[in-house]
């Protein structure tokens, strides 16, 4: 093959990864969501180390399992930050909610023009 065909083999590759990122995205938005309604930590330590199992387990190479690791660490951070971002998105929403229908905490005590 060529420069320029294994050029092209890779923005296809790319354009499929991003898509699989994307995905992954997703997928880890729901479980942030389910986290917060299960009142379960955004970071889980054990559910991290289960990955990088199976990723090392998975691996042909010819990437060394270490510097897979080190993509995978990365997109996990990613993956971990987007659901806290998410999380707190939502939380400040709620509390934009509850503030205009007076359930905030400070809201003003009814008939009396002072904040709870």
């Amino acid at each position: 093959m060529t420069i320029e065909e294994l050029r092209s083999r890779i923005d296809v590759l790319d354009r499929q990864l991003v898509e699989l990122l994307n995905e992954r995205a997703r997928a880890a938005l729901m479980i942030g969501h389910l986290k917060a309604a299960t009142s379960l930590p955004v970071y889980e330590p054990n559910r991290e180390k289960v990955i990088y199992s199976n990723v090392c387990a998975i691996n042909k190479g010819p990437l060394p399992d270490s510097e897979l690791m080190h993509i995978y660490e990365r997109i996990i951070d990613v993956m971990r930050a987007i659901q806290r971002d998410e999380l707190a998105s939502e939380r400040n929403a709620q509390g934009r909610r509850d503030d205009s229908l007076g359930h905030g905490a400070g809201a003003d005590a009814p008939g009396t023009g002072n904040k709870q």
